[in-house]
């Protein structure tokens, strides 16, 4: 817990002092590699929360945080969390579609699963390693890794 905690106060200490959100140009690109589903839902929380706040996002899932993608997820990244009762999927489901943030799995993830595209929920798609790269490296680009 203390692992997870760090983690989060220095994502939001980061996050809290980039000049890409002081000057207008807020793009932010979360980046979900964890296998542990209160990392994976904080990652949610916090891009929901850059969203609310005017940023413009993508998110990136990548290894065991592509599962989050799956449309047969395993309950990891499906049983509800306290204190909301949400899960990894459903927040990131639900930043889909209210605020049409863009998801995608890395591009090894699904020849690594032995599943193909058909496998992933809707909107949902396989990232272009040459687009996310430029996406990484654009001006006032603020990136958070889980």
């Amino acid at each position: 817990m203390r692992h997870i905690l760090f983690a989060f106060l220095g994502a939001l200490s980061v996050f809290l002092t980039t000049p890409a959100l002081a000057d207008g140009h807020k793009k932010l690109v979360t980046i979900v590699t964890s296998p542990n589903a209160q990392t994976q839902l904080m990652a949610m929380v916090l891009t929901m929360q850059a969203v609310k706040q005017g940023a413009s996002a993508h998110i990136l899932l990548c290894g065991e945080a592509g599962d989050m993608a799956l449309k047969d997820a395993p309950k990891t990244v499906t049983a509800p969390q306290k204190p909301k009762n949400m899960s990894p999927q459903k927040l990131m489901k639900m930043i889909m579609t209210k605020t049409k943030t863009a998801v995608e799995v890395c591009a090894i993830y699904l020849p690594n699963k032995g599943v193909d595209a058909s496998a992933l929920i809707d909107g949902v798609t396989a990232a272009n390693p040459k687009k996310m790269g430029s996406r990484l490296i654009e001006e006032n680009v603020r990136i958070l890794s889980f």
